[in-house]
């Protein structure tokens, strides 16, 4: 989620459902070690909004990795996410990201060195494997032995990148495996699929789904708290679940969504000023804007756009 989950994004999400536990950007270790004032500037967060605060970091020395955590631990963030799972070509070069699943000894220390440098929690965020599912019960039993507190495991192999359907059926086994907390993450677009994917996990974790659609979360955590309360999710086979319609939301139009979309605008102005604001909102605007006649046309419009009071009077003309 690199350039995308911001602090504006992050705030935006837990106004929507503040239930969710939100992540930053994933970030160097070795630049946080070095006091890099632009990866520095990435640790902002709002205390009074984001908590619980999750810093995700990634890196190859276990030496850096402990100087970037006692970092994060001082500015005040809730616990540390180590990322072994990124399959970006210019990440797994230098052994970054899924490049780690080869090397579980160095995983290992990685995650040995962050949890002796603080006292918060450490999870780690990975994949099903470099090239089989076969490697993930070990690779993470060894992430838990140096002390990972929470696994997040994304659906799909490195060597999948992001192609093809995710694969939970391995999370579901490894759950079985491990004592700490196991998050399924993978092609999760709605309450529907979450219902049906969660099977015996802890949680699901949302990435891409949340594009254009940050109001997934609060449909995703009223359809779980149901489930829980009303007990109308069956088990059904390979761990998924039969969901009653029921339990979904209905979802927004565009129109109601405009309050939100405008708040997201204010508060990327507010934090970055307006012309970065603007520039970098244009990713979100080109994600939300959709559903309705026209929608096209508004869209290329909008990202012309340098001015928020434009992009706000274009937004509300839809209304």
């Amino acid at each position: 989620m690199a350039g995308v989950t911001d602090a504006s994004y992050r705030q935006l999400i837990k106004k929507v459902a503040p239930k969710t536990i939100v992540f930053t950007e994933f970030l160097s270790s070795d630049a946080l070690a070095y006091g890099a004032e632009r990866t520095l500037k990435m640790l902002q967060f709002d205390p009074e909004i984001e908590r619980p605060f999750i810093v995700q970091i990634f890196g190859a020395s276990p030496q850096k990795f402990l100087e970037a955590c006692r970092v994060i631990e001082q500015i005040g963030a809730d616990g540390i996410d180590i990322n072994m799972g990124c399959p970006a070509a210019k990440i797994v070069s230098s052994c970054y990201g899924s490049a780690l699943i080869r090397h579980p000894e160095l995983a290992a220390e990685l995650v040995h060195a962050a949890v002796n440098a603080v006292k918060i929690p450490v999870s780690v965020k990975t994949r099903l494997g470099w090239d089989t599912h076969e490697t993930l019960i070990p690779f993470c039993k060894g992430l838990v032995a140096a002390g990972a507190q929470a696994l997040s495991v994304h659906g799909r192999r490195y060597h999948d990148k992001f192609s093809g359907l995710a694969n939970w059926e391995p999370i579901y086994a490894l759950k079985s495996e491990v004592s700490v907390p196991v998050i399924g993450n993978g092609d999760i677009a709605s309450a529907a699929d979450a219902l049906e994917k969660i099977g015996n996990l802890d949680g699901v974790m949302v990435g891409r789904g949340t594009f254009g659609n940050p109001w997934v979360m609060r449909e995703i955590a009223q359809a779980l708290q149901k489930r829980g309360v009303e007990g109308a999710c069956l088990p059904a086979r390979q761990g998924t679940l039969t969901v009653e319609s029921a339990l979904l939301p209905s979802p927004l139009s565009f129109i109601e969504k405009i309050p939100m979309i405008l708040e997201h605008l204010d508060l990327s102005v507010r934090m970055k000023g307006e012309k970065r604001g603007v520039l970098e909102m244009r990713r979100h605007l080109s994600s939300y804007v959709k559903g309705f006649d026209g929608a096209k046309e508004v869209r290329m419009k909008i990202l012309t756009l340098e001015r928020a009071e434009e992009v706000r009077e274009k937004l509300l003309s839809v209304a």
